[in-house]
């Protein structure tokens, strides 16, 4: 066996995950609020990028009506750098918006009602004012003080009542009249030490406590959750249309009465990345680009890069910076047009959805939308994840419309979503004292052309939401 080093030159193909393409992937991921944020990190990091105020067509269409005739700016080479000088030189640029502004400070400011919060009342400053209104006595304040700080998000004291007179040196005594006072504040049930006491509280407010209902919630409370009404009913002793009209009312109850005053700061409200209209009987797709700037190479640079000439250190930086700019632009756009492409798509193959609702959705995967577009199933992934459509029928996540389906008697394929929607109808219209149960359910949409298991519609049934028959009864 002979051992030995050899140098051999062969070719392979292989994809280089560079950090523009990172970047590039990474943009088509982000929904409009997450872009909008990034951008505004971007404008902070990279000096030669900065907001343009308006389009650089509308702006040359203001300048010149007929600039539309005129000869098209030369474009750039597709190398991987770009030679910026030569460019700058000769004023010209491409359209994608990296144009040549003249540099000057922005004496308007970007007003948005977003800025102007109101300041939000809390629990606790909702609950002092009222617990001074109703005792003057140092103690009970002191312990009411205590209680009222020691509430949780819902409304519920979180320590034991032996903590708040340890705490406040007082007697248990004084801990319980405070804290029964705070329980006879509003919201009604605040104050309470667990979901039963909370119910009690609010029937106490409504002046229907009875030895009944303290039966029901602290002994058979666990079966109002299932509605277990004949066994409630033989076990008090009175009718079960009784049991099922204290069962109404204790569900109307508020079981989380501080949730009113949850500070809202955390809530992450939904922002449409693509808007569907109908216009004339078409359905016209747009996207969303009102809150995310439109940028461009600042011109201020092109002096820089006069004097860059012979300092090679500030050449090589703002070479750098530019390209990043310019790699960063070029990906907004993509994601734009990307998304664009997407929804177009999805809007065609679901026409019947816009034009009929709902329950005429297709099923519809990925790999549909990606062999239309002709691009990989995961390059419409990142473009639909987390993203939201607003139309005529509503918002809706654009992953909604990719489902998969069941046969049906023509052969046609439908959709599960569309299934759901015929479920719920069934349940809308069923006798709530003799609900459907599942195989009958099943025998009701084979009626219509839908060939499903009993099993499958117990799944779905559970995805909606809609709980077992048992549950729906009604008495």
């Amino acid at each position: 066996m002979k051992m030995g080093f050899d140098l051999t030159i062969e070719q392979v193909q292989k994809m280089v995950m560079t950090p523009e393409l990172i970047q590039a992937i990474q943009i088509l991921q982000f929904n409009v609020q997450d872009l909008e944020q990034y951008v505004h990190e971007q404008l902070l990091e990279n000096p030669v990028l900065e907001k343009d105020a308006e389009h650089r067509e509308e702006k040359k269409e203001k300048e010149d009506p007929q600039w539309e005739e005129k000869e098209e700016p030369q474009r750039t080479s597709e190398k991987d750098e770009v030679d910026w000088k030569e460019i700058i030189r000769q004023k010209q640029y491409d359209d994608i918006s990296y144009g040549h502004n003249n540099y000057k400070a922005d004496d308007t400011e970007d007003h948005s009602f977003e800025g102007f919060v109101a300041s939000e009342e809390t629990l606790i400053d909702y609950l002092m004012p009222q617990l001074r209104m109703m005792t003057k006595d140092e103690h009970l304040l002191a312990a009411g003080e205590y209680i009222i700080e020691n509430l949780d998000d819902n409304g519920y004291l979180i320590v034991p009542l032996g903590e708040v007179a340890d705490a406040t040196n007082e007697c248990l005594d004084v801990a319980e009249q405070a804290l029964s006072l705070v329980q006879d504040m509003d919201p009604v049930g605040v104050g309470a030490r667990d979901i039963k006491e909370c119910i009690l509280i609010q029937l106490k407010s409504l002046g229907i406590l009875t030895p009944e209902y303290e039966t029901l919630v602290n002994e058979y409370f666990e079966d109002l959750g299932t509605n277990r009404i004949a066994p409630i009913a033989k076990a008090l002793g009175i009718p079960k249309g009784e049991v099922q009209q204290m069962v109404d009312i204790i569900r109307t109850l508020e079981p989380k009465p501080g949730r009113e005053y949850i500070s809202s700061s955390g809530t992450r409200y939904i922002v449409p990345d693509v808007f569907v209209d109908k216009v004339e009987g078409q359905f016209v797709v747009h996207t969303n680009e009102g809150s995310v700037p439109h940028l461009s190479v600042s011109s201020y640079y092109s002096g820089l890069l006069n004097k860059a000439e012979n300092d090679e250190e500030l050449s090589s930086y703002l070479s750098d910076r530019i390209n990043s700019a310019v790699w960063l632009i070029k990906s907004i756009n993509q994601r734009k047009q990307t998304i664009y492409n997407v929804v177009s798509e999805v809007v065609k193959y679901q026409q019947d959805f816009f034009e009929k609702g709902p329950k005429y959705m297709k099923p519809m995967t990925l790999r549909v939308i990606a062999d239309k577009l002709g691009v990989h199933e995961s390059t419409v992934s990142r473009s639909i994840n987390g993203k939201y459509m607003q139309c005529p029928l509503g918002v809706y996540e654009i992953r909604y419309f990719f489902s998969s389906g069941v046969q049906g008697d023509s052969g046609d394929d439908i959709s599960s979503s569309s299934v759901k929607e015929f479920i719920k109808e069934l349940v809308d219209g069923e006798d709530p004292a003799k609900p459907l149960s599942d195989q009958e359910m099943v025998g009701l949409l084979k009626e219509k052309g839908i060939n499903i298991s009993r099993r499958t519609i117990a799944k779905y049934r559970d995805e909606i939401g809609i709980p077992s028959s048992s549950r729906r009864r009604r008495y």
